[in-house]
C-alpha cells in the first residue's frame, strides 16, 4: 500500500537553526503519532508535508504524491487542524464548519448538512449556532477538528489537538481521534504528551532536535521487556548475576526492576534466582512507557552524535 507519507533527506532551516535535519521516513496509513518535545520539528514537518513550508533540501510525498509538484491536490486529499486559535470570533459554527466544507467542493446544501453532521459528531451540535467568540477552549478545539475532516479526508493532520483542554475536555479529544480510524481516515496526530499518543495510536515517529530518532509501530519500538520481582533475602547477589548478563537492575529494599532487550526477561529472572539461591515473594510485569522508550532513544542518539 502507498504510504501516508515519506520524506527523504529532509531538511528545514530557520535562519541558522535547523527545525528538521536529514528527516528520512516512510510511515504507512492508520493512526500516527507525532511525538517530540516543544521545539523538536513537528510542527515544521507538518507544515512541509502541507506544502506551506518550502524544505531546504530532501524530497516529501503524500498519499503517493510529490509534494513539490502536486501539493494542492494534496490538500484537496486532506485535512489540518493548527495548533493556535485562528477561528472567525463573528461567525457561528455552522457557518464556519459550513465555509469549510464549501472551500473543499461541496455544494452550499451538501455543506450546509454536512456541517450539521460533523458537529454532531464533534459533540457540538447544540451550540452550532452560537459565535465561535462565546466558545470555551475545549468547543474551540472540537470546530478546529470539524472543520479539518467535514470535507472527508483521507488523512488529517493534527497539530496538538488537546492542547489546553482540561481532564474531560482531552478525553473527549482522544476518543474522537480513536474514532476518526473506524471512519476511514488516517490521522497524523502531533503532540507532546506521550501519554496521549499511548491511547490513541499504532505508529510513532519520535523526533528529537529536527532528527527521526525511531519511527515504527507502537509495539514494536523495542520497547524493554521488564519484571519486577520482590525477593526473600539479599537482593543483591541476583541483582549483579543479571546485571553482569547484560540487564538493567534497580534495586529498591527487596524489590528489583529488570530489564533486557537480548533475552527473555522471566528466563533471566528464573535462572538468577536459582543461581544465587534466592526466594521470591511475588513476581509481576513492569510496564514500560513510551515517555521512557522516547528518554532512551533521544540518549542513544545524543551518544552517536
Amino acid at each position: 500500500m502507498t504510504p501516508l507519507f515519506a520524506t527523504r533527506n529532509l531538511t528545514h532551516s530557520y535562519g541558522d537553526v535547523k527545525a528538521l535535519e536529514d528527516v528520512t521516513l516512510d510511515v504507512p496509513r492508520g493512526r500516527i503519532g507525532l511525538v517530540g518535545a516543544n521545539g523538536a520539528g513537528k510542527t515544521t514537518l507538518i507544515r512541509n508535508l502541507l506544502g506551506m513550508l518550502q524544505p531546504a533540501g530532501g524530497q516529501m510525498e503524500v498519499l503517493g504524491r510529490p509534494v513539490s509538484r502536486e501539493s494542492l491536490d494534496i490538500r484537496s486529499l486532506v485535512g489540518f487542524m493548527p495548533e493556535g486559535n485562528c477561528l472567525p470570533l463573528d461567525q457561528t459554527a455552522a457557518d464556519f464548519v459550513g465555509y469549510a466544507a464549501e472551500l473543499a467542493g461541496l455544494p452550499t446544501d451538501a455543506a450546509r448538512r454536512r456541517s450539521s453532521e460533523i458537529l454532531f459528531l464533534v459533540g457540538l451540535h447544540e451550540e452550532r449556532f452560537r459565535f465561535l467568540g462565546d466558545f470555551s477552549t475545549g468547543m474551540f478545539q472540537r470546530v478546529k477538528l470539524a472543520q479539518a475532516i467535514v470535507h472527508d479526508p483521507q488523512v488529517a493532520f493534527l497539530d496538538e489537538p488537546a492542547s489546553g483542554l482540561d481532564p474531560e475536555g482531552r478525553d473527549h479529544m482522544l476518543e474522537l481521534i480513536r474514532r476518526l480510524g473506524d471512519f476511514g481516515i488516517s490521522v497524523v496526530f502531533s503532540s507532546h504528551i506521550l501519554s496521549d499518543i499511548e491511547e490513541t495510536c499504532d505508529w510513532v515517529v519520535m523526533l528529537d532536535g529536527g532528527k527521526a530518532i525511531r519511527s515504527g509501530p507502537i509495539g514494536d519500538l523495542g520497547i524493554i521487556e521488564g519484571l519486577i520481582v520482590e525477593v526473600l533475602g539479599d537482593p543483591e547477589p541476583a541483582a549483579r548475576w543479571m546485571t553482569e548478563r547484560g540487564a538493567t537492575v534497580k534495586v529498591t529494599g527487596a524489590q528489583l526492576d529488570v530489564r533486557t532487550t537480548g533475552e527473555d526477561a522471566f528466563t533471566l529472572v528464573r535462572d538468577a534466582l536459582v543461581a544465587t539461591n534466592v526466594g521470591v515473594r511475588r513476581l509481576g510485569q513492569s510496564a514500560v512507557t513510551l515517555e521512557e522508550t522516547f528518554i532512551r532513544e533521544a540518549e542513544e542518539e545524543d551518544r552517536r552524535d
